[in-house]
């Protein structure tokens, strides 16, 4: 059985970037949840560090991980919105517990 996929990512942007990082999450969780190996995709803004975006991450196996990546809402609001506007970007892998 394939292991699930799962990670927390984050982001720190310009607050002026505030409304536009916005609704590039928006559109990058409504067509992220619609594929087919996504299990959850839920982007937060962070109330400690308001500068900061929290994206919780789980695809049904690295496959689905992957196919993500390559898709066109991908590629539109992740590379070509939120990367040009980052500050700074971490990713931390998971293993479920339970």
């Amino acid at each position: 059985m394939a292991e699930t996929v799962s990670f927390l990512v984050r982001l720190r942007f310009a607050p002026e970037d505030r409304q536009d990082v916005t609704e590039f999450l928006r559109q990058l969780a409504v067509e992220s949840r619609k594929e087919p190996g996504c299990l959850t995709y839920i982007p937060h803004w962070s109330e400690a560090a308001s500068d900061t975006v929290l994206i919780y991450e789980q695809y049904r196996d690295r496959a689905a991980h992957d196919a993500h990546r390559a898709t066109k809402h991908f590629e539109k609001y992740a590379v070509g919105g939120l990367y040009q506007r980052m500050r700074e970007r971490a990713v931390e892998d998971l293993h479920v517990v339970a």
